[in-house]
């Protein structure tokens, strides 16, 4: 799944057009390599979200098979450290 499919879809960032444009600026990492829109995400990988007020760290536990998943869930496919 694509890094801001998944951002949106495990209720990281609220709407993908959003997460687009944080992949786009460069504000994205993955394994600590700026990402592309067009990478994969994969189970393990460490996500690094540089806010202006710091950074983030999120583990992907899971890849979700559908749109979006409930917010209750979301514990299951993300950690954040």
């Amino acid at each position: 799944m694509r890094v801001d499919k998944w951002l949106s879809a495990v209720n990281v960032i609220k709407r993908r057009t959003i997460a687009s444009d944080m992949v786009k600026n460069g504000v994205v990492s993955i394994n600590n390599m700026v990402a592309k829109a067009s990478k994969n995400v994969a189970v393990g990988d460490k996500i690094t979200i540089a806010y202006l007020s710091g950074e983030k760290h999120y583990e992907v536990l899971a890849i979700p098979t559908t749109k979006t998943i409930p917010k209750s869930k979301k514990d299951e496919f993300v950690k954040e450290i």
